[in-house]
Order: C-alpha cells, then sequence, then structure tokens
C-alpha cells in the first residue's frame, strides 16, 4: 500500500476545557499595588482548573470527546504533551490509556520540555505514514507566580487529534520544521514557575524572523503562494503578533484564527491543537489551513479540509470565578488550615492498586451473564437475589453510561479542598447503583433525578510520598 491509495491526514479533533473560568479584572484587582502593566491584560477570562484535575484528567477528557464518534478505531500509540505532567518518573500517557479502556496491546509515550511538543508530533506522525491510528493529546495546568504576566495570561485545558486512515476532516499537504535555541523563557527542573524574556525582542527576532521564514519554506514546498491560505493559525501571547506575522508573510487579514486568549487563556501545548480544531470547525471543503507553533523553534504545517463533516463541539458551560483566594488554594500557592480532619495518611498500597487497576482506571465493572445484572464492583456472586449465579459476570465499564441522582448529601465537615463534600448514589441506565462522589457541582444544583456523566478526577493527595490518586466521579451532564 503507498501514499497514493490511501487517505492520510486528521480524523477527528477535540478540545476540553475545566468548568471554572476565572475574572481577570478579579485577578488584577489583587495586584493593583504591583503594576499598571497588568491593567491591559484584566479583560476577559481564563480556565482554571478545578483542585481535583490536572493534564492527565483533562487529557483524558479532551480524548474521551475525540474518539466518541470513532468507537470503531483501537490507537495502537497514544502520545500525552504537556510540561506540567503530575509525574517525573511515571508513564502518565499510560494513565490516560487505561482509563480510556485501551488495554495494553499499544504504546504510550510523554513528551514534554516545550509549548510545542504536541504539535511536533502530529506534524511527524503527518509525515511518516502508517496503516493505524494514533492519538496525540496536548494538555496542560501551568502555575504562574502572583503579579506576573502569565498569571493573567496561562489557561489551563487539553486537546486532541485522531491521525490514521480513512474518511479524514483535513489532509496533509505540506511541514517544515526549524530547530532553534531561541530562548524566550524557560522553566528550570524543580522550578514551579516560568521566567520570561522581554516581549519586544521575542516579537522581533522570534516571530517575524524564525516563523515567517519558516511558513515561507512550508509553502514553497507545497508549490504554494502565502494568498491561498484560507486559515492561518498560531498560538502567540503577545498582542498582536499573530497580524503582525501573516501581514510580513503575505496571508490576508481575514485569514487570521482567533486565539480565544481573552475568553480562555493560553493553553500551553493543548493551544496548537486546540486552534487546529477552531480552523478546521470554521473552514469550507478544499480550504487551505495554516497552523505555526513557536517554541525552540517552529513547525509550520498545511492542511487540507476535506467535505467530511465534524461533529458538534461541546458547549463550553464554565462558572465564573471571582475568588482569587480559591485560585490560590487550587494551585497550592497559599497554605490554608484546614482543621483536624484534614490530618489523615493517604498512603496508597501500589499492590491493590495493580491488582484492582481496570476497576479503578476504567470503572469497571460486572454485568451477569445469566440474569443481566449490572453491579459494581464486579464479584464472583451476581448480587440480584432472585440470581445469585456464581462466576457469570463479564467486565462492564461505567464510565460512559449515562446515569441519574437517586440521593445526595452535601457535608460541611468533612475536609475537601473545596467544601462542601457531596457524594451519594446514583443509577445508571441499563442498571448499576453505586455510591460515587460529586464533582463541579454547586451547593444547591444537585437533586434527585438530575441527569450525570462520569468524569476521571483526583480521588486524593499522598502529600508526604508525592503521590496521586486518580478514580471517577460524577458531575451533572449539562448541555447533553
Amino acid at each position: 500500500m503507498n501514499n497514493s491509495q490511501i487517505i492520510h491526514g486528521v480524523l477527528s479533533t477535540s478540545r476540553y476545557l475545566p468548568r471554572l473560568r476565572l475574572e481577570r479584572s478579579s485577578i488584577f484587582a489583587e495586584h493593583r499595588w504591583m503594576a499598571q502593566g497588568l491593567k491591559s491584560l484584566a479583560k476577559g477570562r481564563r480556565t482554571v482548573a478545578n483542585w481535583d484535575e490536572d493534564s492527565v484528567t483533562m487529557a483524558v477528557e479532551a480524548a474521551r470527546a475525540l474518539l466518541a464518534n470513532f468507537s470503531g478505531a483501537r490507537p495502537v500509540e497514544l502520545t500525552l504533551a504537556s510540561t506540567t505532567l503530575p509525574f517525573v518518573e511515571r508513564i502518565n500517557a499510560g494513565i490516560v490509556a487505561s482509563a480510556l479502556g485501551f488495554g495494553n496491546e499499544l504504546a504510550v509515550r510523554d513528551v514534554t520540555s516545550s509549548a510545542r511538543a504536541a504539535f511536533t508530533e502530529v506534524v511527524s506522525a503527518l509525515r511518516h505514514a502508517v496503516p493505524e491510528h494514533r492519538v496525540i493529546l496536548g494538555a496542560e495546568r501551568r502555575v504562574a507566580r502572583p503579579a506576573s504576566t502569565q498569571e493573567m495570561i496561562f489557561g489551563d485545558g487539553a486537546a486532541g487529534v485522531l491521525i490514521g486512515f480513512g474518511p479524514a476532516i483535513a489532509t496533509y499537504v505540506a511541514s517544515h520544521s526549524v530547530q532553534a535555541d531561541f530562548v524566550d523563557h524557560f522553566r528550570e527542573s524543580g522550578s514551579d514557575y516560568d521566567y520570561g524574556w522581554e516581549e519586544r525582542w521575542v516579537r522581533d527576532e522570534g516571530y517575524m524572523k524564525i516563523v515567517t521564514g519558516a511558513i515561507a519554506k512550508c509553502l514553497t514546498s507545497a508549490g504554494l503562494a502565502a494568498s491561498d491560505v484560507a486559515h492561518f493559525a498560531m498560538p502567540a501571547p503577545l498582542s498582536r503578533v499573530n497580524e503582525a506575522v501573516a501581514k510580513r508573510a503575505g496571508i490576508r487579514p481575514e485569514a487570521v484564527v482567533p486565539t480565544d486568549f481573552e475568553s480562555v487563556g493560553d493553553l500551553g501545548s493543548a493551544q496548537p491543537l486546540a486552534m487546529v480544531d477552531t480552523a478546521l470547525r470554521t473552514a469550507a471543503p478544499g480550504a487551505l489551513i495554516l497552523v505555526v507553533a513557536f517554541g525552540s523553534g517552529c513547525d509550520a504545517l498545511l492542511l487540507r479540509r476535506t467535505e467530511e463533516p465534524i461533529s458538534e463541539r461541546a458547549a463550553d458551560d464554565g462558572r465564573s470565578e471571582t475568588s482569587y483566594m480559591k485560585y490560590l488554594s487550587f494551585t497550592g500557592q497559599i497554605a490554608l488550615e484546614w482543621g483536624m480532619r484534614a490530618e489523615i495518611d493517604n498512603k496508597t498500597a501500589l499492590t491493590a492498586a495493580w491488582r484492582e487497576g481496570a476497576k479503578i482506571s476504567h470503572f469497571e465493572g460486572g454485568c451477569c451473564s445469566d440474569c443481566g445484572t449490572v453491579q459494581f464492583p464486579r464479584s464472583r456472586v451476581c448480587v440480584n437475589p432472585e440470581c445469585r449465579a456464581q462466576d457469570t459476570q463479564d467486565a462492564k465499564s461505567l464510565a460512559n453510561v449515562p446515569a441519574h441522582v437517586l440521593s445526595h448529601t452535601s457535608d460541611w465537615l468533612a475536609y475537601t479542598p473545596c467544601p462542601p463534600f457531596q457524594f451519594g448514589h446514583i443509577d445508571f441506565e441499563g442498571g448499576g447503583r453505586v455510591l460515587m462522589e460529586f464533582a463541579d457541582t454547586d451547593p444547591d444544583e444537585l437533586q434527585v433525578g438530575l441527569p450525570l456523566r462520569m468524569v476521571f478526577r483526583v480521588k486524593d493527595f499522598d502529600s508526604k510520598r508525592g503521590f496521586r490518586r486518580y478514580f471517577w466521579k460524577a458531575t451533572p451532564a449539562r448541555g447533553q
């Protein structure tokens, strides 16, 4: 099989944004005494991860949206790109693959060190055609130093791309990559915060020279002119840089794709993939899309939109948050007194975690082959009193099964980083009743019968040993 006999390209794209949106004006209000330079950035909102979200959990949500319309696709590779991976020595992509129920027969890897790491993987995958599906995810939860410009700019989120063969929403045209140890910002190992360099120098020496050069060579290799580009997408947190690069490269001003920085923020390694998703959703069949990612060099990629329809993107049902103190608490930048109830040892038994891996990671219960009763956890004996059959349960994941609230409790005394602690019994469609913790809910939002969906989240932290446990929680199925 050769490349001329197959369709090769991006099959699906998706993005995930946390529910919380922190008002930038509320951040600025806390820092008015610091610098009026922040005032120009005190507009709009930025996405903020909840206390139980990180780059792994957000990557899971982006991948679930990505694969929703490709149930038959079994990827052979899964790559997770992030500069804020929770584990330095543990394959974070493996946690994502387990949560998605991919099994063990695939290659997983983490890539990091650059905000364009995910996009570099996309470009490489499109250049080297193989007859399998590959999932590439970018996810970021960056923490910025208080009163810095980055605190105003950084947003939390994830995005994903499915690459392979078959009906494609876009096909590969050309690409060009440049390696350059151009340091516009950096973060040393062990440090929590980025250090950024002077913006004008980054613009003039970085974007205006390195990026425009890569664009020119990418277009030349495809035998195309800059005027042929219908959509130009480039994550650039510097003001008006996209327009300046487009002008110098000869790209029409109306082709520039909005970055959404004022409503979402800069999503780091996820931003190029999120902008690919935005561009493809607005592009007409046959339109050329130029996507560029800058950072320690540059990747330029040309795609052509096909006539294949794109599934609707779920509505961003974000909730406005104005509490700067809550944000600092969620990011661990302020130590609060939680009382004696927080003084618990959350040591994880790694042996038990291995034995119960499927139950924990993919929310795997059982379904009795004799009577059809669904239960969690799975056991040797059916819980149906009229059945009680032994060794008849087939594995059944509840991760993607709709549910509704049967009962709920809001506990203001139990410890949780975001009081109150909310839990209750939920009933799944088709059977199954489980006592679950709720996530992303307001105290007065829960009610009997409320539709729910499952989300993969951090269950708790072992601060003594630097470990975190993951499990599934129930959240209102807003807009679904």
